[in-house]
């Protein structure tokens, strides 16, 4: 029977343990030192029953190998060459992404026009990762949820655990995932470039298949104006369905037209174009198939012309892209340009309100306020321009009145004061209220203004059927304009650079 012996010659049994009063650190002493720039285990102590002589050994001979060497870094090497920076992969394939074209097919149940459906979709394949996300683009008003079909994740390649890689992926192979099989038909350049890169061949890439749905589904689509001889011109939508030779229009509404919500104007079918003779009259109103020659068709409805469609005069003025493409090439000799529209009338201006006002009323049922430039307000605000005036009459008791023209550059209304005269019968105060004054002759479609360009000393200005002749004008007219000379027309400058007696601001009020 073999004993282990401690320190002080007493056997490792209860007991006979002794605790060193004296010793002071209770750490874990290093096992690794360094020693000539070299990372070493540190020397053991030697206890009962280890051979010293051994571990002396080793120890020596590790010293002696590693001073053998004579190490590039203090001799120096052969060639000097730089090490290589090494770069990880999650910095070097940041932000780079394999993008792959496919489609599934999605199976469609109790439908007796498609079997199934055609669904493109876009994979991304992340470098950095080996994430895969699958998005499938939208369109609208398809009623089918589209987006994202699976988020950014590792797929699953089979039941083994694995996952699929990059070089598992090629044109015109199918990937199967969660049960769904995607047919991958195209990639983009970099993707082509990258596989080509790391030595795989890429098959040619596929056609994508056009769902057949789509294929029936097409539908010729004009627009229109339904002549109402009661009413005005209302806009329309004629849809002619290629797929039964059908028709159907549709009205637009607009927003606050005061109309009853009823889109569909006629509902869908095919269109009559030429009856059959018949020798007796018929007792029904609804014609039956038998009894038409020939339908309308595509050829028919031709862009500038007006069909007479049950009673109804529609002029055809516009149409869609895939209109005027489908004619150009079924029909070559048809030109599919579009015609001006006619665009409405508004009634002369009444003489109530400003023109913009009245303006408003003709254009929608419950008119807004005009829009300003609140820039030029805020610019010229408290900015007037002030000018005396008379009254151009033939009727001798107005040669005496006088009247202050203010123009208030902020929104380009005119104001007209009368000065109060003793004994004159006339009683003074305000003769215009503040308004823009248009110029004789613009119409209210595009009004024109007057402007202080137009506001000359000397010139007769027409004030809604009154005429007034500028006599002078104050000293901060001639400042303003001198500043702005270029937008003022000479002769205006020199009327009033040529007059001998400005009048001050305060005269003037």
């Amino acid at each position: 029977m073999s004993w282990h012996w401690n320190k002080h010659g007493l056997p490792f049994l209860p007991g006979y343990t002794v605790r060193d009063v004296t010793k002071s650190s209770f750490h874990r002493p290093q096992t690794l030192g360094y020693k000539n720039g070299y990372a070493l285990p540190r020397r053991p102590t030697v206890g009962i029953g280890q051979d010293p002589l051994l571990s002396e050994q080793l120890i020596q001979q590790k010293i002696t190998e590693l001073s053998m060497e004579m190490p590039d870094i203090t001799y120096g090497a052969c060639h000097d060459t730089l090490p290589e920076s090494f770069v990880p992969a999650h910095v070097a394939l940041d932000k780079k992404v394999l993008r792959f074209y496919a489609y599934f097919e999605e199976e469609v149940l109790y439908s007796p026009e498609e079997v199934y459906r055609v669904r493109p979709v876009v994979i991304y394949y992340y470098l950095e990762d080996d994430s895969m996300c699958i998005y499938e683009p939208v369109v609208e008003n398809s009623g089918i949820p589209q987006g994202k079909r699976i988020k950014r994740q590792r797929l699953p390649k089979n039941e083994h655990g694995e996952h699929y890689q990059w070089k598992d992926l090629n044109l015109r192979m199918e990937l199967e995932v969660y049960g769904v099989k995607y047919h991958l038909t195209d990639c983009d350049a970099f993707t082509k470039e990258f596989m080509e890169s790391e030595g795989i061949a890429l098959n040619d890439p596929a056609q994508m298949p056009v769902d057949s749905h789509i294929l029936l589904g097409q539908v010729l689509r004009f627009f229109a104006l339904w002549d109402d001889t009661d009413e005005e011109t209302k806009p329309v939508t004629i849809h002619y369905y290629l797929v039964d030779d059908t028709v159907e229009i549709r009205e637009i509404h607009e927003a606050n037209s005061g109309r009853d919500p009823f889109p569909v104007l006629m509902r869908r079918e095919r269109l009559p174009k030429k009856l059959k003779p018949e020798p007796f009259p018929s007792c029904v109103l609804e014609v039956s198939k038998h009894e038409v020659e020939e339908y309308y068709s595509p050829k028919d409805f031709q862009l500038g012309q007006t069909m007479n469609i049950l009673g109804r005069r529609f002029l055809l003025y516009d149409c869609d892209a895939f209109t005027e493409e489908y004619f150009k090439n079924n029909y070559p000799g048809i030109e599919m340009k579009p015609i001006e529209v006619p665009k409405k009338e508004i009634p002369p201006y009444n003489g109530f309100g400003s023109l913009e006002d009245s303006l408003q009323n003709c254009l929608s049922l419950l008119p807004e306020p005009p829009k300003r430039n609140v820039l030029k307000m805020l610019e010229n605000d408290q900015k007037v321009l002030r000018y005396t005036a008379k009254l151009v009459s033939q009727n001798p008791e107005d040669e005496d009145r006088l009247f202050i023209l203010s123009y208030f550059l902020s929104d380009d209304m005119i104001s007209i004061f009368e000065k109060p005269s003793r004994n004159s019968g006339i009683i003074g105060g305000k003769f215009l209220e503040k308004t823009r004054v248009p110029k004789p002759g613009s119409s209210v479609e595009n009004p024109e203004f007057y402007s202080p360009a137009d506001l000359a000393i000397g010139v007769n200005i027409e004030v809604f059927s009154h005429r007034f002749v500028l006599t002078n004008a104050d000293h901060y007219v001639l400042t303003y304009l001198e500043a702005n000379s270029s937008q003022i027309p000479s002769q205006t400058l020199d009327s009033l650079r040529q007059k001998p007696h400005l009048i001050s601001e305060n005269c003037i009020i």
